[in-house]
């Protein structure tokens, strides 16, 4: 069967694949662009699996939320590197994951793969086919809802790397944003001091009186610098505590209060933190193959 133009340009137009790569499968499926589009797929994937295990640690945070600024989803989706990052295809498809996620509310990571977009495809199928497509490795690696009944959700986004959530109860949409662009500022670890970790507590309480008792001073002194620098400590690191970045005078904990709101809740992901990134060495890749040479 002859391979034609139109042909080809229908299954490029189905796939998003190249001329040549399009052209190659109609050939081996003798015409039949069903056929053709069976097997990309099945390469694609082969792909796909080949690149999984290849470091992806740029990407984006992306958020969604509901009209009524009552419930919003974010996610981290990774990148191998910050161009593609940028790439429509890539933004068009965390902008579909996190549009379906806000509207299907997934359990976990595993659900989220398997809930379909509206091509019909699993969120899977289209990140690999995609994977197969820009030559990259591409992961969902985490995502968060929240579901504020009596209250609101702020949300902010610092450039595409950084994103915070707020819930509070009560309040209005001015403050949960506002308190959410200083959780992107300040980094709060809790929202209140009783829900720090007693293990950092006790980590930090222990290398404050180590520091106090070397300055040689009665025991009594310092016990009162111990539980001093201790205070000093949880109040920077808890959301109540800090200082509101846009007046410090106040606490994060007394604006909430003269606005009759309570913090329920906060999250903050920031592109690729955490993630162990391979350090390019130029002159030992040069010598690696020369030495193959």
């Amino acid at each position: 069967m002859a391979i034609t133009a139109a042909l080809v340009k229908e299954l490029r137009e189905r796939t998003g694949s190249g001329m040549m790569e399009c052209k190659k499968a109609l050939v081996e499926s003798n015409g039949d662009i069903e056929v053709a589009i069976e097997e990309m797929r099945k390469s694609g994937l082969a792909k796909a699996d080949k690149k999984s295990d290849r470091v992806a640690a740029e990407g984006v945070i992306a958020i969604e939320t509901s009209a009524d600024n009552k419930q919003a989803v974010m996610l981290e989706v990774n990148s191998e590197t910050d161009f593609v990052a940028k790439a429509d295809d890539f933004v068009n498809f965390v902008d579909a994951v996190a549009k379906k996620v806000l509207e299907a509310q997934p359990a976990d990571l595993d659900a989220l793969l398997q809930l379909s977009l509206s091509n019909g495809e699993s969120i899977d199928t289209v990140r690999q086919s995609l994977v197969a497509k820009i030559g990259e490795n591409i992961q969902i690696r985490r995502f968060t809802l929240m579901n504020a009944e009596a209250g609101v959700i702020g949300a902010y986004r610092h450039g595409d790397r950084i994103g915070t959530l707020v819930q509070l109860n009560g309040g209005d949409e001015s403050l949960a944003k506002d308190l959410a662009m200083h959780v992107a500022a300040s980094r709060p670890q809790a929202v209140s001091a009783a829900e720090l970790p007693e293990e950092l507590l006790q980590k930090e309480r222990d290398i404050v009186a180590t520091q106090a008792r070397e300055s040689g001073k009665p025991e009594a002194i310092v016990e009162k610098m111990i539980e001093g620098r201790m205070s000093k400590f949880v109040n920077e690191i808890s959301l109540l505590g800090q200082a509101f970045v846009k007046d410090p005078d106040v606490t994060v904990e007394k604006l909430v209060k003269q606005a009759g709101a309570t913090v329920e809740g906060f999250a903050c992901f920031e592109v690729g933190e955490g993630i162990e990134k391979k350090a390019d060495n130029f002159a030992e890749e040069v010598m690696a193959q020369a030495r193959g040479n």
